[in-house]
């Protein structure tokens, strides 16, 4: 059996079904540990996706027919050494041999041909292949709207933001006057995307307010702006705890704002009776040498279980601080936890309906965690006094 005329064979006249590329033969020189193959219909084209997976993360690279061919006669040839492939008609797998010889068996077909609808691109709200000027101008994609290879997984978070923000605005009548500060935007990819998302899919003329302490990132941000033409989108170099706005605020975000900088932002949040607030918070450092529990000595004595229960009791405190305070809050996966640790984001959406359940809850997790003299309470009631002196 000739392993050119196979693989023309069955992707040529559609009956390739999937396949499946393990053990590289040179694992220096190879990044990826396995690919997978199958076809897909993407905006009415047939294609091959083929899915080429590191150690940590998984890459997409989307190919016509001829091209796949000669893609996955070269893996075979080249690159693995243990390759299956599910055709219409037969299942073939291919082993190399220490020397380099190729063994083909075939067998009796095990699979059926389902073109999938690229149904998670679908289901993006910015969708692969549709060019996007803001993501262009950020380096994501290129002017024919294809994702680079090595910024897909920003392109996933950006779509994953965006996905709990629209979700997060149901039931909410948007209007022009729409408000959203976002607190340390950094190179403001999901600020881009805010704007977007509000002018050019809900149409609505947001005005929205980027901060950071990096006046060279806001530089290149108001520039970005400028060129996109995105007249409402203003960044300004300031710090969370200083910064005052005194209209109303409707949505805060605070993606990995450091330690108590994303304690400050909630706070701003509640006193501006922000109706939603999306935060991912960063770096958590308060509670490491304060959190007591003699029944959990045994695990506390460990610096590295301390630090990552500690980080789970802050945001769990900031989750129930938020609830005293009239909102409903869940703690959610913002990405996965291959990409990066800093994965739960914080959404609180405003009910008015502060609850002596959730004070008590409150009360009753500081003192399990012997938990005294915490930030966001001071700042809080410093804020009062702030308020009240005015």
């Amino acid at each position: 059996m000739d392993i050119d005329q196979i693989i023309k064979n069955c992707i040529l006249e559609e009956k390739f079904i999937y396949g499946v590329f393990t053990t590289p033969r040179n694992k220096t020189e190879n990044p990826y540990k396995k690919i997978t193959a199958r076809p897909i219909v993407n905006k009415q084209e047939n294609i091959i996706q083929l899915e080429q997976f590191t150690d940590t993360k998984v890459f997409h690279d989307n190919l016509n027919y001829e091209a796949v061919a000669d893609k996955i006669i070269g893996l075979i040839k080249n690159e693995y050494k243990n390759i299956n492939i599910f055709t219409e008609d037969s299942d073939y797998q291919f082993i190399v041999s220490k020397k380099g010889s190729i063994k083909i068996t075939e067998s009796q077909p095990s699979k059926k041909l389902i073109k999938e609808e690229h149904n998670k691109k679908k289901q993006y709200i910015l969708n692969e292949n549709e060019p996007c000027p803001f993501l262009e101008y950020l380096g994501i994609m290129n002017e024919n709207g294809q994702v680079y290879s090595k910024r897909y997984d920003k392109f996933k978070q950006i779509n994953k933001f965006l996905e709990i923000v629209d979700d997060s605005l149901k039931g909410t009548e948007l209007k022009d006057d729409f408000m959203v500060i976002d607190f340390g935007c950094g190179k403001a990819y999901l600020t881009f995307a805010l704007y977007h998302y509000f002018y050019f899919i809900r149409k609505i003329k947001a005005k929205i307010i980027g901060l950071d302490l990096k006046e060279d990132v806001i530089s290149f941000c108001n520039e970005t702006a400028d060129k996109l033409n995105y007249d409402n989108l203003e960044f300004k170099c300031k710090d969370i705890k200083s910064f005052e706005y005194k209209s109303k605020v409707d949505m805060i975000v605070t993606l990995h704002a450091c330690d108590n900088a994303t304690d400050a932002a909630l706070v701003k949040a509640i006193k501006w009776n922000s109706e939603i607030i999306l935060s991912v918070p960063c770096c958590q450092h308060e509670f490491f040498d304060k959190i007591e529990n003699p029944s959990l000595a045994p695990m506390l004595k460990h610096g590295l279980i301390k630090e990552r229960i500690s980080s789970l009791v802050t945001d769990s405190l900031r989750g129930l601080f938020l609830e005293t305070k009239g909102y409903r809050v869940q703690l959610l996966e913002f990405i996965s936890m291959e990409h990066t640790p800093k994965n739960i984001l914080i959404r609180a959406i405003k009910t008015d309906r502060a609850s002596e359940r959730a004070k008590k809850e409150y009360d009753n997790f500081k003192n399990f965690w012997n938990l005294k003299d915490i930030f966001i309470e001071k700042y809080y009631e410093q804020s009062d006094k702030i308020g009240s002196n005015k």
